[in-house]
């Protein structure tokens, strides 16, 4: 047994939503260690898309720009019938976030960019073929026993508070003795994954093959890859299925040939709809997979738990230098399952619609979706329901006087900087608490005495000046109507805590922010 010094935050797990941990804890200079039992990246590509919020995530680490070089993005989205007919088509809705609205993606490649990032920082320590077998907690902090796969040696890390990342069979919700509810779908499904060799029509396209007789996926991927899922139908032998004799059955039927593509690998998943029982024991969260599982059908599972980072990182930041008191870490589980809810649901309900195999109901359905389809706000408004909800929290760490725009996400539009440098509004404001206006408002004051940031926001054509952004096509000023405020309060993660309309006052700070540097009101 040895002795590890200790950390700030420990991580277990080390896929997509641990590293965008690592990566955030890392910039914000805490002191952090990975817990990884894999000795490299996971050579599945498991998640296939995201979407431009997430990408707005990695953007705060520095990485959007090198992570969508490896993407494709703005391809339609196709729901078709059993001979290949259109019964719904649209893009992605865009959210105002500033990245493309949706991205397809291909894991091992973006896993490898986002830890390649995390060696930027020395403060953020790496152990790999290591697991933690043995967790206790007390008052100041917790203790992991850490196996060594490689040298059957076992060490003990102590960290003040611990994300655990592990996945969808988490042993960390093991130790905790956490509840993992919900059901596992009886159909399952065989995932092909192919090298492209030569290409075909529709293959920029993600199109859902709503034939009852075998629904299928057809989903492009960067880097010249392409995927195809098909269920498991009664009778067939899910061994024999991933053979390349019965994968190439599958595919020429697709209109798939030995020409068109080169088989990689077959593997056989379940769908699941599981949460767990609590998101937090103590000093230890659950994130990712760990907390929360949902079917694929709108491509969320992973930018789930990069939302979780998001939200968990920036209050264990402020909790740790001494910015928030801990009671800020209750927020967590409340802000962030109702949304991984919707998500769901949503996923659940597309799941449904592509996977209908009643032919009567088929038959149904494939009318009525054409016209939903066609009409103009009616249409509109299905499309999006079926895809991402956007950014809000109902309940969470936000005033109790909550107006308009209290509880989204703010948009992320190009602003020109005192410099009169076109820069997106997250690398003006450096994830930091903000306070922007159109019309100054009574209370801003407050805001300002405690440290925080006061920045307008100042029509197109506009002189940049010092606190103050232009913008350059009037987004946000539009956006800050429509939500009828004219004064907003936004938290380091970019959710607007406090926000007033003009003659009222803004919302005082929360109780017990002290922030570590001031600015100037």
């Amino acid at each position: 047994m040895t002795e590890k010094s200790a950390y700030d935050v420990a991580i277990v797990g080390y896929g997509p939503t641990g590293v965008t941990a690592a990566n955030l804890l890392g910039q914000a200079g805490l002191k952090v260690v990975a817990i990884e039992r894999e000795p490299s990246i996971y050579t599945r590509a498991r998640a296939i898309s995201t979407d431009e919020e997430v990408v707005r995530i990695w953007q705060q680490v520095g990485l959007a720009e090198r992570l969508k070089q490896d993407m494709l993005a703005e391809r339609p989205i196709d729901f078709v019938d059993s001979n290949n007919r259109s019964l719904v088509s649209f893009c992605a809705p865009v959210r105002g976030h500033g990245h493309p609205p949706q991205m397809f993606i291909y894991q091992p490649a973006l896993e490898q960019v986002l830890r390649d990032g995390v060696e930027r920082f020395p403060n953020v320590e790496l152990l790999l073929e290591r697991e933690c077998v043995r967790i206790r907690q007390d008052g100041d902090g917790v203790e992991l026993m850490v196996a060594d796969l490689q040298t059957d040696t076992f060490s003990r890390i102590r960290a003040k508070y611990v994300i655990a990342a592990d996945g969808g069979s988490s042993p960390t919700r093991g130790l905790l003795g956490i509840g993992y509810q919900g059901k596992t779908y009886e159909d399952r499904w065989v995932v092909i994954d192919t090298k492209v060799l030569k290409k075909w029509p529709d293959v920029d396209r993600l199109r859902f093959h709503c034939n009852p007789k075998r629904p299928a996926v057809d989903c492009p991927t960067p880097l010249d890859h392409h995927r195809w899922e098909f269920p498991i139908l009664p009778g067939e032998d899910e061994k024999e299925l991933v053979t390349d004799e019965a994968v190439w059955r599958l595919l020429n039927r697709q209109g798939i040939t030995a020409e068109h593509v080169e088989i990689m690998r077959a593997v056989v998943y379940s769908h699941h709809v599981r949460f767990a029982d609590r998101w937090r024991v103590g000093r230890v969260f659950l994130a990712g997979d760990a907390a929360h599982a949902m079917p694929p059908w709108i491509g969320q599972g992973m930018a789930a738990g990069v939302r979780d980072a998001a939200n968990l990182c920036w209050k264990l930041t402020a909790v740790i230098t001494g910015e928030l008191p801990e009671s800020v870490l209750d927020s967590y589980q409340s802000e962030r399952m109702p949304h991984v809810r919707d998500i769901t649901e949503r996923a659940v309900f597309v799941g449904k619609m592509i996977t209908e195999r009643n032919s009567v109901l088929a038959a149904l359905r494939n009318p009525a979706l054409r016209v939903l389809n066609s009409l103009p706000h009616l249409g509109n408004t299905f499309r999006a329901g079926l895809w991402v909800p956007e950014a809000h929290y109902p309940a969470g760490y936000f005033t109790t006087k909550r107006r308009g725009a209290t509880g989204w996400k703010v948009i992320q539009p190009w602003v020109l900087d005192i410099d009169g440098n076109r820069q997106r509004l997250d690398d003006v404001l450096h994830q930091e608490w903000t306070v922007l206006y159109i019309d100054r408002a009574d209370g801003i004051a407050a805001w300002a005495a405690a440290g925080v940031n006061v920045v307008e926001v100042a029509k197109s054509g506009s002189a940049p000046a010092v606190d103050r952004v232009v913008d350059v096509e009037n987004a946000l000023t539009l956006w800050m109507k429509s939500k009828g405020v004219t004064a907003i309060a936004l938290r380091p993660d970019g959710f607007v805590y406090a926000a007033t309309e003009s003659g009222r006052t803004l919302p005082p700070p929360p109780m017990g922010l002290t922030l570590r540097t001031l600015s100037n009101a």
